[in-house]
């Protein structure tokens, strides 16, 4: 048995395999991606100011980052190092993308909302008004007396329903009560409005509109997601305290309430208040179980009432003459709406963090 070796040539390179294919080779300069991305940002600047969408701009220069980068190390670091940054570019540019629309939404609500930010806004309604002036106040005011009885309808049938699947649902019954939290989490906002109109026209009439109504509605859409994230918060309660606080002989009723609930008060917290950011803007099952009106009617028993969704959408597509006071006041409630909504958000990242159990370390 016989062996055979290959010896290198007097001008092959070290790094050389016996194949010939180089293992090493230069590398880009350490600020070669942000120059790159330097240069496609001005490329894209160029584009829009020829009159391209910035949409579209800000899409090509992306693409046209990612193609240069790549070609790039492709001709000075080779294939394997290339493609890695292939990867992290698209990586990077999705990310991009799918940051570019909510980009686009804010400074559109703040350019066009702002110019009716003033104290009229918030302290007048539209009874009598035409054109010019007017605000939102009987919208604003209208807004959060629904969204706080649909919470108070949601949050107790929502917990007691989470109570129940955790602790105490077995058999075929809870497997149904999953089913359908399951159904509910999926249905239209539009379904939820029509259900409400249809339980409330049996007993009140055909054409009844009322607050109490949109508070129906949206406690439709929202105890499957306040019984999904309780449920959620309950399941991650340890075992052991259950079991420490039975040895105890504390009934199993006191051991939710006083070790299991407190536990979870955090998550629980944090779940009602993104269920009520998830319905606070909903336009479709207000429409057809509260309506509009013009004027103050904070009574949700009596009579149609306004709230901002609903409001901002009459105004759009009806503006009047001249159509452009009606436009702003759109904007600016959808801006209040936005901020509402982002305010709920930091809210429960705030209840999350002061309320969660406390670990040693």
């Amino acid at each position: 048995m016989s062996t055979s070796t290959t010896s290198r040539g007097p001008d092959q390179d070290l790094d050389t395999p016996l194949g010939g294919t180089p293992l090493s080779h230069g590398s880009l300069p350490r600020r070669a991606p942000q120059l790159t991305i330097v240069a496609a940002l001005v490329v894209g600047i160029v584009l829009w100011q020829t009159g391209m969408s910035v949409g579209l701009a800000g899409v090509l220069a992306v693409v046209g980052y990612t193609i240069a980068i790549y070609v790039w190390s492709r001709i000075v670091e080779g294939r394997r190092k290339a493609t890695n940054r292939l990867v992290t570019a698209i990586v990077y540019a999705a990310f991009l993308l799918a940051l570019l629309p909510l980009v686009s939404v804010i400074f559109t609500v703040l350019s066009k909302g702002l110019p009716r930010f003033d104290a009229e806004f918030f302290s007048f309604s539209m009874r009598g008004v035409v054109g010019e002036g007017g605000g939102a106040y009987h919208a604003i005011m209208g807004t959060l007396i629904i969204t706080a009885l649909a919470t108070v309808i949601s949050v107790p049938v929502g917990m007691l329903t989470a109570i129940y699947l955790v602790e105490y649902g077995k058999g075929k019954l809870a497997k149904w009560i999953t089913f359908f939290v399951d159904v509910m989490t999926g249905i239209p906002s539009i379904v939820a409005g029509l259900f409400a109109y249809a339980l409330f026209a049996l007993i009140f009439g055909p054409g009844v509109r009322m607050g109490i109504m949109g508070a129906v509605a949206l406690s439709v859409l929202m105890i499957p997601v306040v019984v999904r994230s309780t449920e959620e918060m309950l399941k991650l309660v340890p075992n052991e305290l259950r079991e420490a606080s039975y040895a105890l002989a504390v009934p199993k009723w006191r051991t939710i309430v006083k070790v299991v609930l407190p536990t979870a008060l955090a998550g629980i917290a944090t779940g009602v208040t993104l269920a009520i950011a998830r319905v606070i803007g909903e336009t479709a099952p207000l429409l057809i179980t509260v309506g509009i009106t013009s004027s103050d009617n904070f009574d949700p028993f009596d009579g149609r009432m306004a709230t901002l969704s609903v409001f901002s959408y009459y105004e759009y597509v009806n503006p009047g003459v001249p159509p452009q006071p009606a436009l702003d006041r759109a904007w600016a409630a959808a801006l209040v709406l936005i901020i509402l909504v982002m305010a709920l958000n930091l809210i429960a990242r705030l209840i999350s963090r002061l309320f969660a159990p406390k670990t040693r370390g």
